[in-house]
This record gives C-alpha cells, sequence and structure tokens, in this order.
C-alpha cells in the first residue's frame, strides 16, 4: 500500500508519514456518506448554514496553527498561509450567507396554464480530488457550496499534504457537521476509479493537472457521473503601450511568483508592445529584489521553496530545454545545491516554438516575456495555448481593454490587474484548462438538481 507524507520542502526533513486505507475501508467510507446524505439533506437548511458559518469562524479563531501546517507541508510563505486562511474563511461564510438565496425556487414564465418551477436540490454523495498547491482553498471552493446545498462528501486530498488535509476534517468535526457527511480518504488512484464508479456516487470534482483530469473524466464519463475539472494554465499577461508600467511591473512580480509561481492562475506568459517592452523588461527585473528565495517560516519572506524537489526537477527540466534551443535567462535559470526544494526567481526571453516552455505550463517562479507590435498580436499569441483559464490585460484604453475581454480564449479576463479569487466571482476555464464553474451562484449549481415541478392546474 502506498503512503502519504510529510516532508518539509524547505529542509528535505521527512516528517509525518499515513498509509492508505484498504478498499474495504473505502466502500465503509461511501456507504457512511451514502447514509449520512440521507440525513443531512433533511437537514434544515438554517442548521446547514449555521455549520457552515461556524467552520468560517474556526478558520478565523485557528489561523495561525492552520497557516502553520501550510508552511510546513507545501513551503506557503507563512505571511501568504495567513492570507489562503483568511479567504478560506469567507468562502464558508459566503455560503453560509447565501444559500437560502441560491436554493429559492424560481418560477418560470410559461405560455401554458397553472404553474412551472425550479428548484435546486442535491443529488447526493460526492467526490473530490484535490492538490497541494492550497490545501484549504480548493478543498473549501468544492466543499462549501455543496455542503450548503445537501451533498456529502468523499475527499482525497495531496499525498503531501496530509496533515493539512486531517485537519480540514477536524474543522468540519468541531463545526458540527454530522459524522459521514465528509470524510477525508488516502486512497490511490485506482482507488478512487473505483470510488467514482459506485452507483451511490453521484459526482467527482477534480483540480489538478491534465492528466489527473483526463484519468478522472475518462471513469466519469464511462459511469455516467457528473465532473467538473479545473485544470492547468499557462495565463497571459498583456501590457499595451499606454498602460502605467510601473504597476504593470509590480503587478507581474506578484501574479508570477506569490505562491511560488505554483498556480494555475498565476501571470505566466508576459505580452509586451513593442515601445515600451525594453522599460517593462527593467522594472520587472528590477521587482524582483522582493522576490528571493527564503525561508517560508519568515514573515518577510515572498518566495519559498516549491512543493518537492521533484517539482524542481520538473520545472528545471523546462527552463533548461528552453535555454538549450535558444532561449535567454535574464535572471536566474539555475537550479541552486542543497537539500531543499528551492528555485529562484527565473525570467526567460526568446522563448519559440518548439521549446516546450511555450506551450507547456510552468508550475514555479519561471516568466516567459515575449515581445509584440500590435494588440492584434498580443491577442493571437495569447491564444495560441492549450489552455485558457485567465487572463490579465493592462491598457488606459477602456475600449481596447473590452476588445482584449471578448477576444480572448479563456474563463476569466481581469483588465489592470493579476487574478484573484473571491466567493462571489465564478472559477474556471476552458479548452484544456478544463470545465466547470466554481465560488459564486454558478459554483452552487454544479452538483444541483435543477428540478422542474410543473402543475397545469396550479397558480401562476
Amino acid at each position: 500500500m502506498g503512503v502519504y507524507t510529510t516532508i518539509d520542502p524547505a529542509t528535505g526533513e521527512r516528517l509525518a508519514q499515513y498509509p492508505e486505507i484498504s478498499d474495504a475501508e473505502l466502500k465503509d467510507l461511501i456507504a457512511r456518506s451514502a447514509a449520512a446524505y440521507r440525513e443531512w439533506r433533511a437537514t434544515p437548511l438554517e442548521k446547514r448554514r449555521a455549520v457552515l458559518a461556524r467552520v468560517a469562524e474556526i478558520y478565523q479563531e485557528r489561523a495561525d496553527e492552520l497557516a502553520r501546517l501550510l508552511t510546513l507541508e507545501m513551503g506557503k510563505p507563512i505571511a501568504q498561509a495567513k492570507g489562503e486562511v483568511a479567504l478560506v474563511a469567507s468562502i464558508y461564510r459566503y455560503y453560509a450567507d447565501h444559500a437560502e438565496e441560491f436554493m429559492a425556487d424560481e418560477p418560470l414564465d410559461i405560455a401554458g396554464s397553472g404553474s412551472a418551477v425550479v428548484r435546486t436540490e442535491p443529488i447526493g454523495p460526492l467526490v473530490g480530488v484535490m492538490p497541494w498547491n492550497y490545501p484549504y482553498y480548493q478543498v473549501a471552493r468544492f466543499a462549501a457550496p455543496n455542503l450548503a446545498l445537501g451533498n456529502t462528501i468523499v475527499l482525497k486530498h495531496a499525498r503531501n499534504c496530509p496533515q493539512s488535509a486531517l485537519a480540514i476534517e477536524r474543522v468540519f468535526a468541531e463545526a458540527g457537521l454530522p459524522e459521514g457527511v465528509y470524510a477525508n480518504a488516502f486512497v490511490s488512484s485506482a482507488q478512487v476509479a473505483e470510488a467514482i464508479a459506485d452507483p451511490r456516487v453521484q459526482g467527482v470534482s477534480l483540480t489538478g493537472s491534465e492528466k489527473a483530469g483526463s484519468a478522472v473524466g475518462e471513469v466519469a464519463g464511462r459511469h455516467m457521473k457528473k465532473c467538473v475539472l479545473e485544470l492547468g494554465g499557462s495565463d497571459p499577461f498583456i501590457v499595451l503601450r499606454d498602460a502605467d508600467i510601473d504597476a504593470a511591473a509590480a503587478a507581474a512580480a506578484v501574479g508570477r511568483f506569490a505562491n511560488g509561481g505554483q498556480a494555475c492562475t498565476a501571470s505566466k506568459r508576459f505580452f509586451v508592445e513593442e515601445p515600451i517592452y525594453d522599460e517593462f523588461v527593467q522594472k520587472f527585473l528590477a521587482a524582483l529584489a522582493d522576490w528571493q528565495p527564503g525561508d517560508p517560516a519568515d514573515p518577510g519572506t515572498k518566495l519559498g521553496p516549491l512543493s518537492s524537489r521533484s517539482a524542481v526537477d520538473d520545472l528545471d527540466e523546462l527552463v533548461q530545454d528552453a535555454l538549450s534551443n535558444g532561449a535567454r535567462a535574464l535572471t536566474g535559470g539555475e537550479r541552486p545545491d542543497g537539500d531543499g526544494a528551492y528555485y529562484p526567481p527565473t525570467v526567460l526571453v526568446d522563448v519559440a516554438p518548439g521549446m516546450r516552455a511555450y506551450y507547456e505550463e510552468l508550475f514555479g517562479p519561471v516568466a516567459v516575456v515575449h515581445r509584440v507590435g500590435s494588440l492584434d498580436a498580443a491577442i493571437e499569441a495569447a491564444n495560441d495555448s492549450p489552455f485558457g483559464l485567465a487572463s490579465s490585460v493592462f491598457t488606459a484604453d477602456p475600449e481596447k481593454a473590452d476588445r482584449a475581454a471578448s477576444e480572448l480564449e479563456t474563463g476569466m479576463v481581469w483588465i489592470n490587474s493579476t487574478s484573484k479569487s473571491s466567493p462571489d466571482l465564478p472559477f474556471g476555464g476552458v479548452k484544456r484548462s478544463g470545465f466547470g464553474r466554481e465560488l459564486a451562484r454558478f459554483g452552487f449549481a454544479e452538483f444541483a438538481n435543477k428540478k422542474l415541478v410543473r402543475n397545469p392546474g396550479g397558480k401562476r
């Protein structure tokens, strides 16, 4: 059997280990989830909302403790870890506050006699498969709306953050969530497929890689299960000649290097118009002075280690491929020695088609900067990607901003800003970035039965 292991990425020290559960234990978890669903969906909405509100309070009360786990397990700088905990609390609070509104019957304006309404109801036990880069946030996006709705959840977390996974389960228990409504499961990929195939499970949500999404989507399709896939991104960041260059350069540093660059919505490909290209690059490089690798437990550190040594290996392989084929590193590009999973902030230029870094997602502190001649060229280059998650456009011209927003093939467009998450904004992409939406009222509807109730003889 496999194991889930905490390895401090700052030092390489192995700190804790947890075995996978057996097939029989997984079947028991699903059975308990199915039994709990019957009770949870019948629980008055006000009580479900109260549990979520209490979850939000616990995240706020234990912010320091919970943040330290993120720093320990995946190297997130402590200040950013506290920011994640605060965001998570806001997500649970949002659905506690808005669940009644989202579940209200929707009367239809029909041509025939009588009445017709659409009711929003839960569908049953769900499986969640979540990644390590935002251990609490990724779970909250999935769990908060579905627990408010009345679904139950069996959740497989990433192998390198088992203590964070267990902490989530403890928070739910302390908040009064009944046993079986949310269950952590240390399982293998093969066991995930078995869980999705179980007739009692009604859907699956995955946030992760293309490879994992393809595997889960295939199993879900084979067994006719609803699925939501939030996958990778290679987000474009366009800077036009009329932009505020200082603001754009500062935003570029945050957008690329926050969370160690390990975010699907991180700004990864920078397209800068010719007249301001040199000035932007100069200011972007200057901004990196604040983003040098350091101890993630230090409140002043902005850039910690990557999640693992293997993550460093994968990232450096893409960088070295680009450099060996004619790209240049204006800074960084050389992996350091030592046991920690550190990688320097790196800026690549002259990256061209044929290099892996041109199309593949760089999941770490590496930016690729391109020179473009016009907005048309920027949009064309930005869309030349298998991904379509988020994008940013920096310009002082509202018409150009609106045009870019219309023509960029992404699920989210930010004007004069990097991509940011908020409970009241939908999150999701197109193309190989996946399908479905999380957060806001859109996330509430993904695993809901939108039931028509038609009464031809009823009152309108």
